[in-house]
């Protein structure tokens, strides 16, 4: 009997925070957790077409990725090549996030707050 070798295809969407010196260009993107690459990058409020590159701007200072699960985040550091215009995560820094991302989502919400069950009075 042969196994057949099954891969997981999971892509989680993220946010995208390019930081220049004086504003931040948001966008969104599915982060690819086999290869670390993003894909589908979207800007909000910025034409990269007509602007360029985030990265490339002379005031650019580091990118990085935001992944959610209700009110609980992880922080990421992103990578941009300037050539192919490519966003993506670092093996070491993927496999960081993998870590930190199987807590975040097997965590219980923290949406709500705490209940606090009364004292019986004496």
């Amino acid at each position: 009997m042969f196994l057949k070798e099954t891969t997981v295809d999971l892509k989680l969407p993220i946010r995208i925070f390019d930081e220049l010196s004086e504003s931040v260009i948001e966008s969104t993107g599915l982060l690819d957790l086999a290869s670390g690459e993003i894909r589908s990058v979207e800007y909000a409020n910025y034409d990269s077409e007509l602007a360029g590159l985030p990265a490339d701007s002379e005031d650019y200072e580091f990118t990085s990725g935001l992944l959610t699960n209700g009110a609980k985040d992880v922080e990421f550091r992103v990578d941009v090549d300037v050539v192919t215009g490519n966003y993506s995560v670092t093996p070491s820094e993927l496999l960081e996030l993998k870590g930190r991302a199987a807590k975040l989502f097997t965590a219980a919400p923290t949406d709500a707050a705490p209940t606090i069950a009364p004292r019986k009075p004496r």
